[in-house]
């Protein structure tokens, strides 16, 4: 007897489109409870189905978080490329894609949350999921030593402390504005809006 069956490029994409959708559910969650209450239980209760039907796609709460993490790194990351194009290497860059990393920040609290501090007990995002993380860092490292090679900053940037206090730096912002003033734009925050002045005095210490 001849048995049918949907087409796999069919169930490939309404395997995405739930995923997409319950990944939707669960940002806004995050937005209005906080990230530490996220429920599989209630994303799919949103998404108007069983709570064992959404573990077909993320087998746990911890998965769903990955899910998360990846998505808003993605997010990230393209906010980055975008604010770069056509920017001259070296500073230029550096500073381009800092204002970025903060901004985006600024306007996606939930997902920042995830990347920037530890808001879940026991949550680490996966190898794979923080890969890209790892070769962002590289890409950042690769920009400093441009930079030096430019004549633009000393040499020195190329020990790994400062790159890190770099990201010190943007952490700090990210924090003290999603802190003291969640919600408010980053071009008004009181914090983020400094972004531009911490990266300047930031790059004009390691200046030649």
């Amino acid at each position: 007897m001849a048995t049918t069956s949907s087409p796999p490029g069919r169930v490939e994409r309404r395997r995405a489109v739930v995923i997409a959708e319950a990944l939707d559910h669960a940002e806004r969650l995050m937005g209005e409870e906080g990230v530490g209450a996220l429920s599989v239980s209630e994303v799919a209760r949103r998404l108007g189905i069983r709570g064992p039907s959404l573990y077909k796609y993320f087998p746990s709460r911890h998965a769903l978080y990955d899910a998360l993490f990846a998505r808003g790194l993605a997010a990230e990351q393209e906010a980055v490329r975008a604010a770069i194009e056509g920017v001259p290497r070296g500073v230029p860059r550096i500073r381009a894609g800092a204002v970025a990393v903060v901004s985006w920040a600024v306007a996606n609290p939930a997902l920042a949350q995830l990347l920037h501090w530890r808001p879940v007990p026991g949550f680490e995002p996966s190898p794979a999921a923080f890969g890209p993380a790892l070769a962002e860092m590289a890409d950042v490292r690769a920009e400093f030593a441009e930079a030096v090679r430019l004549g633009q900053l000393t040499p020195r940037v190329d020990d790994e402390s400062v790159v890190r206090l770099y990201t010190v730096v943007l952490s700090g912002l990210i924090t003290q504005q999603l802190a003291n003033q969640p919600g408010v734009p980053f071009a008004e925050g009181d914090f983020s809006r400094l972004t531009h002045t911490a990266i300047d005095l930031f790059l004009t210490a390691h200046a030649p």
